[in-house]
């Protein structure tokens, strides 16, 4: 050994902040994605929704562009999926389960924690618009490419709305108390929010309803390459700051 102690140098300590959010976010997607029922609520049924209407008439639409009326509707309703009900549910058994107390107390913190819920949701959302977009284009959509950054604007908008909503239900709520009303919720917004069908006064419910507001912005800008309504903006930032106070104030950890 040449006559040399062999050199060691532990460096025992916290590692970075951002390596552990980079692992602990690599850990909520593949948990995301091994759900079974979570592909099924965030992928198949936006695509059925996709393939069945916007190829079909079984619906009767208020433009002549089928596809270019549901594919932005299908894409908030696969932001909706992933943010708020997804996460509401996830999010609710593992308070349930001790595990947002372990890891609250860990080397990660609290508020790394929501960083990585929300990082991992912005990633299988991406993975999901690319997804719904690609099959669109395959159909024969043709977006308006122009107005991509306001609409990409208008998604992560929603994805903080939806997702403080689904922290607010999952951090007051009992495990399945909060998936039934995540369920519910979602299906209240599938009906009248506009995602298949025209709401009637959607011009004056898209303050109020957020999958309402996205999916009417997402309109304006992919299919008819316009700048959203005020309305939409203000729909969303307001009731998504709703969600962001009360989730600060109401959140428990166990």
């Amino acid at each position: 050994m040449n006559g040399k102690e062999p050199a060691f140098a532990p460096a025992p300590g916290r590692a970075p902040t951002t390596t552990i959010l980079r692992h602990q976010t690599a850990l909520e997607i593949r948990l995301i994605l091994r759900r079974g029922e979570t592909l099924v609520l965030n992928v198949l049924v936006p695509l059925a929704a996709l393939l069945g209407v916007g190829l079909t008439d079984v619906i009767r639409l208020p433009e002549e562009d089928r596809l270019g009326f549901v594919v932005p509707g299908v894409i908030g309703l696969a932001v909706m999926s992933t943010a708020f009900t997804g996460q509401a549910i996830n999010t609710g058994y593992e308070r349930a389960y001790g595990v947002l107390k372990l890891l609250g107390g860990s080397a990660l913190r609290r508020s790394g924690v929501l960083v990585a819920k929300t990082a991992a949701v912005l990633a299988v959302i991406a993975l999901q618009v690319a997804l719904l977009v690609s099959v669109g284009v395959a159909l024969g959509w043709r977006p308006q490419l122009s107005m991509l950054a306001p609409a990409l604007a208008l998604v992560l908008l929603a994805t903080a709305l939806f997702s403080s909503f689904g922290l607010l239900l999952a951090g007051t709520l009992p495990a399945q108390a909060t998936a039934g009303a995540a369920t519910l919720v979602y299906l209240v917004l599938l009906v009248t929010g506009g995602v298949m069908f025209p709401v009637p006064g959607a011009d004056r419910v898209g303050a109020v309803l957020p999958l309402s507001a996205l999916t009417d912005g997402l309109r304006a800008t992919l299919t008819h390459g316009v700048a959203p309504a005020a309305l939409n903006w203000i729909g969303l930032a307001c009731v998504g700051m709703v969600g962001v106070l009360g989730t600060v104030r109401w959140f428990r950890w166990e």
